[in-house]
């Protein structure tokens, strides 16, 4: 067979390999998923979907009763008002991203990124056939609009915000996010804001950039918010034709979110949050732990101000890591997450308070 060169060039996430070579008894702190459970509520309201029968194609954007809560939602966590018709269920916040950047891009297009950034916006970029180009974020991990104008050409199509950030912890300030969208609308160009650690930051407030701009497309889920990772469940809002440009991809690739996980999220995000609340308060306990440890050893790191990955700097990323793996600790190179990560490791403290104290005392011995 031949295969697609764009695709071909593609390589497996860093942060998958980071999972090889870890023997039994390995503490894994590589993987970005809340170590919680579903909450009761959510796991009933799917239980009954399957009882009740509720098993066949819903429509293409979703249930309207899920999009009405979404949208619901957008308006007492976010302030924004979108109508249902502005919102698509998606199979999680991974083909929300795709089908923004499918919708957007065309051979040769440039997508912007912070470096480090996220393993999937750069791979996404390419398999639409554009590039991906990484923009450094600042001391603080923080992107600002300076650093972006400066790498605006006539190709820029689309600019990629992740506030809270994977894999830095960093969240962006109110009026950087405001900066930011202010150029993206001067500019003419796409704001995707990936927002799917809104609920994990420890100190302030979530501020979304579709506050300020219409040119937003904005990307979040159920899975981190509700410990659902695994129940596929995303969705995206955005003004104008961009929701109906994204369905096109949507109907072909994938025709629908499942239909028992759209009733789970539906209880979700219209019932109790106080399981959010405790997750949120349990993770800031775990990062100062974390933190206190890390230092402890010398480590270089900046305190996370959200989601719940740790990024400190430990020189060479790529030979602390594989050393960490082979002592029973399992992190992340920063070098998967763009070539200005490769000085750092990323640690998610989305693990056990247990494993977290275990995992620091053998990288005491280790490093």
């Amino acid at each position: 067979m031949k295969f697609a060169s764009h695709v071909e060039e593609i390589d497996i996430s860093g942060i998958r390999k980071s999972f090889e070579g870890a023997g039994p008894g390995a503490i894994n702190l590589g993987l970005g998923q809340p170590d919680f459970d579903t909450p009761d509520n959510i796991k009933r309201a799917a239980i009954e979907a399957i009882e009740e029968g509720f098993t066949g194609y819903t429509m293409n954007l979703g249930t309207a009763e899920l999009r009405a809560a979404l949208s619901e939602k957008f308006r007492r966590d976010n302030g924004l008002e979108y109508a249902e018709r502005e919102i698509m269920v998606t199979s999680g916040a991974s083909e929300a991203l795709f089908l923004a950047i499918a919708a957007l891009v065309e051979e040769g297009d440039e997508v912007l990124m912070g470096d480090p950034g996220f393993v999937s916006y750069s791979a996404l970029t390419r398999i639409a056939r554009g590039r991906p180009v990484g923009v450094p974020l600042d001391e603080r991990f923080h992107l600002t609009a300076d650093a972006v104008a400066e790498r605006i050409t006539p190709k820029t199509r689309a600019l990629i915000v992740n506030s809270p950030n994977n894999p830095t912890g960093s969240v962006q300030t109110r009026e950087e996010l405001r900066g930011l969208a202010d150029l993206a609308e001067d500019r003419d160009i796409a704001l995707i804001s990936d927002e799917v650690y809104e609920q994990f930051i420890y100190e302030g407030a979530h501020v979304s950039p579709a506050l300020y701009s219409d040119n937003v497309i904005t990307v979040n889920a159920v899975s981190k918010t509700y410990a659902m990772t695994g129940w596929r469940l995303g969705y995206v809002a955005a003004r104008g034709e961009a929701i109906e440009n994204m369905l096109k991809v949507h109907q072909y690739v994938q025709a629908c979110a499942s239909s028992i996980s759209q009733r789970a999220a539906l209880a979700a995000v219209s019932g109790t949050q106080e399981p959010v609340r405790i997750m949120r308060e349990e993770f800031k306990r775990r990062r100062d732990v974390l933190v206190s440890g890390l230092r402890s050893m010398g480590m270089d790191i900046k305190e996370p101000e959200g989601a719940f990955y740790a990024f400190p700097e430990v020189g060479d990323g790529d030979d602390v890591s594989a050393r960490l793996i082979r002592g029973g600790v399992v992190t992340v190179p920063g070098s998967a997450f763009g070539p200005r990560g490769r000085g750092h490791i990323r640690i998610s403290y989305a693990a056990s308070m247990e494993d977290l104290k275990t995992a620091l005392e053998r990288m005491r011995d280790i490093l």
